[in-house]
């Protein structure tokens, strides 16, 4: 992006200055993160750099901790239930968050701004107080130390972001069309899907998307729902650190990083197609 032909020399050094202030916090945010890569290759159980990896010797790098990974139990089973409880709750996230954001949109939506933020709460209340009263609640019910409770729980943590994408993307929908899709005959669940469903689909997806990532990296209410049986990822990291500190938890974590750039970047293509079809000129 080009400077305007006005700017002095203060404007100049504002620009760079407010540029290099930008870089600086990403470094901030990032660097920690970054540093784990590197370290998931240590051939040596440590959880710092050698004296190998320093001077980039190829023998003090190793896929070690990778196959471990891949060759223990409860790694397997933790993957195995992250996948399986992420997407079952995603879905159900997904259709609740939806069905509630068209609902919300309506300006004839009764008491819109008190149950908005009733279903938003899950993201303002502390993290430990929704798993307590999940725990009590669901122990009641006979789903806690179940994959059915611990699904429904996440649901109820990703909601939240589907409505907020969902209702973010109803924000500028023209709702002539669907009613004169209801004029010429059209059924109001084939309005929903043939007209208003293909509009609003990339704010579904990136909300589904949020709604993942959210259960995938969740391990407060893991630790009060969760049996032995439904043991997650971030469920045993937090073991692994507190029993057998091994460099394995690095490696794991390199690929939840990697997931999430991959969910991050279908995140920003969706957005970009959204703005597309809003007629929106997306700056490069």
């Amino acid at each position: 992006m080009k400077t305007p032909a006005y700017y002095g020399f203060w404007h100049h050094l504002g620009t760079w200055l407010l540029k290099a202030g930008s870089w600086l916090v990403l470094l901030f945010l990032i660097l920690p993160i970054l540093v784990i890569v590197p370290l998931s290759f240590n051939a040596e159980p440590f959880f710092s750099f050698t004296e190998g990896m320093l001077t980039l010797d190829p023998e003090a790098y190793s896929l070690r901790w990778y196959r471990e990974i891949f060759s223990d139990p409860k790694w397997l089973l933790a993957i195995k239930n992250s996948f399986i409880i992420g997407i079952f709750s995603t879905l159900l996230a997904t259709v609740l968050g939806t069905c509630a954001a068209v609902g919300l949109a309506r300006d004839e939506m009764p008491f819109r701004r008190f149950v908005t933020a009733l279903l938003l709460s899950p993201m303002i209340v502390p993290l430990i107080i929704t798993a307590a009263g999940m725990f009590f609640f669901y122990s009641d019910l006979g789903l806690a130390g179940g994959y059915l409770g611990v699904i429904l729980a996440h649901a109820a943590l990703g909601t939240p972001f589907v409505i907020i994408t969902v209702t973010a993307t109803l924000t500028g929908f023209d709702y002539s069309l669907a009613r004169a899709a209801l004029n010429l005959g059209a059924r109001p669940v084939r309005v929903f899907f043939d007209v208003i469903m293909p509009l609003i689909r990339p704010g579904v997806i990136s909300g589904a998307l949020f709604a993942f990532i959210t259960s995938f990296d969740e391990v407060v209410v893991i630790l009060f729902m969760a049996g032995p049986q439904q043991r997650t990822i971030p469920r045993q990291m937090f073991s692994g650190l507190r029993e057998q500190i091994n460099p394995s938890i690095l490696a794991i974590a390199t690929l939840l990083i990697l997931v999430s750039i991959a969910l991050l970047v279908t995140i920003e293509l969706l957005r970009r197609r959204a703005e597309r079809m809003r007629g929106i000129e997306i700056p490069h």
